[in-house]
């Protein structure tokens, strides 16, 4: 994934690389305050670093919880912290049109969340964008089942893509990530 992003910094680095920022966008201020505070760490221990924040919240366990400032101000602020700092972003996407809505505003990296790793439409959505594709494992899924999902990015015609690894559940609350 780091050699397909060219605004990555630190990318020849040995570490780790870093994806990281608030859970949702929930004002311009506080995006900015935790992009700078972590390009600071990342500079100073050249750890390559991906701006996380999502637009959208779609995965909630109520239908009155916060989802969102509003899909276009929330891209905006991404695109915003993007450019200020130089950094790439990634958000993650809900719906086949939040694909291309996320691409336009420069976002770099689209993330499908684990509950939706599956859904062919979304996945191959994400891929024609041409951008980057990150694939959250699902607990309840095995590592040999992602097979299916990353060639769907490649059979897509895109072959920038990563799987975030979430672990595995055994049972109903025996998760494990070695």
């Amino acid at each position: 994934m780091i050699q397909l992003l060219d605004k990555i910094h630190h990318k020849d680095s040995k570490n780790f690389f870093l994806i990281a920022g608030p859970c949702a966008i929930e004002g311009e201020e506080m995006a900015f305050e935790i992009a700078e505070k972590i390009v600071k760490l990342s500079d100073k221990y050249k750890i390559p670093y991906i701006f996380k924040g999502s637009f959208k919240k779609a995965n909630r366990s109520r239908v009155d919880s916060f989802t969102g400032i509003g899909d276009e101000k929330a891209l905006e602020i991404i695109k915003k912290v993007g450019e200020h700092f130089n950094i790439p972003t990634t958000t993650d996407i809900h719906e086949n049109a939040h694909a291309e809505l996320a691409a336009s505003y420069g976002v770099d990296v689209l993330q499908i969340p684990a509950f939706l790793v599956r859904q062919t439409d979304l996945v191959v959505a994400a891929a024609k964008t041409g951008k980057a594709v990150t694939l959250k494992k699902g607990q309840f899924l095995s590592p040999e089942s992602m097979k299916f999902a990353v060639q769907k990015v490649f059979d897509s015609g895109n072959d920038k893509v990563a799987i975030i690894e979430r672990g595995n559940s055994f049972g109903y609350t025996d998760l494990v990530v070695d």
